[in-house]
């Protein structure tokens, strides 16, 4: 695989139960490329829209590209999301569910083309996330104990 990961969500894996994951191309302008190839992207605050039978991605920044100063875009502006229709009909079936919604995973360049790594998640309560920190306290003091009996 020729992957190269510009962004990932790691808050999304806190915060979100991640149900299931699809990619998708974005729709993106010339300077908006450059910039995602320079690693100036955050993808944190974003969430995916369906309205229709288009997805968009909302609240994405990707910092303008100084080079291009006049033919530069909106940092923030919304971009469509390249789905097939089965794939965004199955998942507007699971967002009308009450708790579930769509976000961004990663950013990745996939041969050259800009893809993004969405995933259909369930938000998690606060003991959930105290059970997730436990769980990942207790497997680091295993490795550390394993490390250092050897």
């Amino acid at each position: 695989m020729n992957d190269k990961v510009i962004s990932t969500n790691k808050k999304a894996s806190h915060e979100y139960f991640l149900l299931d994951k699809y990619e998708a191309g974005l729709v993106l302008q010339g300077s908006e490329i450059k910039s995602i190839r320079a690693g100036q992207v955050s993808i944190k605050e974003a969430y995916v829209k369906i309205t229709g039978d288009e997805a968009w991605l909302v609240n994405a920044h990707i910092a303008p590209y100084d080079p291009a100063s006049k033919q530069n875009h909106d940092p923030k502006r919304d971009r469509k999301l390249l789905l097939n229709r089965k794939e965004i009909d199955k998942i507007w079936d699971l967002v009308r569910q009450k708790g579930v919604t769509v976000v961004p995973v990663r950013l990745y360049l996939s041969n050259g083309k800009a893809k993004l790594e969405i995933a259909v998640a369930k938000g998690k309560h606060n003991y959930d996330k105290r059970q997730d920190l436990a769980k990942r306290d207790a497997q680091r003091e295993i490795e550390r104990s394993l490390r250092n009996k050897r």
